[in-house]
């Protein structure tokens, strides 16, 4: 049986996707092609602003919370990497882009602190599937900075948030 800790990573996937397609649908300039999803948050430029730092903000929490209570019991190093990339995340929503140096900073932690916790992830877990989102998430990036294809930020940030949550719904809902 689930432990409702476990739920908590499944919960954090859900929040933060809602949140992300949600203001992308409400917001009519939006575009994968221009922009970042951080632009969903810009505090005095998007409308959706509210709805998007929020539901990275309660999702990061849910994940630190889930990193703390469950997976750090099972995989302690997963765990830990975990909790360091979902305080970024909690700080993406909290310092937008604004902010400017200190939100792209914070966004480049967190993109790179869950890869890091991915490869852990696969390593302590003995599963391929951490590797996997490492590698999508890698290749996103470099297609993205090689202008292999004409897109915004906003693809690599999606395909490496996919990918991600891939490895962390499997660890909530997999039986002990």
């Amino acid at each position: 049986m689930l432990r409702f800790t476990r739920i908590l990573g499944v919960l954090g996937v859900i929040i933060a996707f809602t949140g992300i397609v949600t203001s992308m649908t409400l917001t009519p300039w939006f575009s994968l092609h221009y922009n970042a999803l951080s632009d969903l948050g810009h505090c005095l430029e998007s409308e959706t602003a509210p709805i998007f730092n929020l539901s990275l903000i309660v999702a990061g929490f849910l994940f630190a919370l889930y990193a703390a209570e469950d997976i750090r019991k099972r995989l302690p190093k997963t765990g830990l990497f975990l909790i360091f990339s979902s305080l970024f995340l909690i700080l993406i929503g909290g310092f937008d882009e604004v902010y400017g140096v200190i939100h792209f900073s914070v966004s480049v932690l967190f993109f790179v602190s869950i890869g890091i916790a991915s490869i852990v992830y696969s390593l302590e877990a003995k599963n391929k599937l951490g590797y996997t989102a490492f590698i999508i998430g890698f290749l996103s990036w470099l297609t993205y900075w090689f202008r292999i294809y004409k897109v915004g930020v906003a693809v690599p940030e999606l395909l490496s948030a996919i990918a991600v949550s891939s490895w962390i719904i499997y660890e909530s809902l997999r039986s002990e």
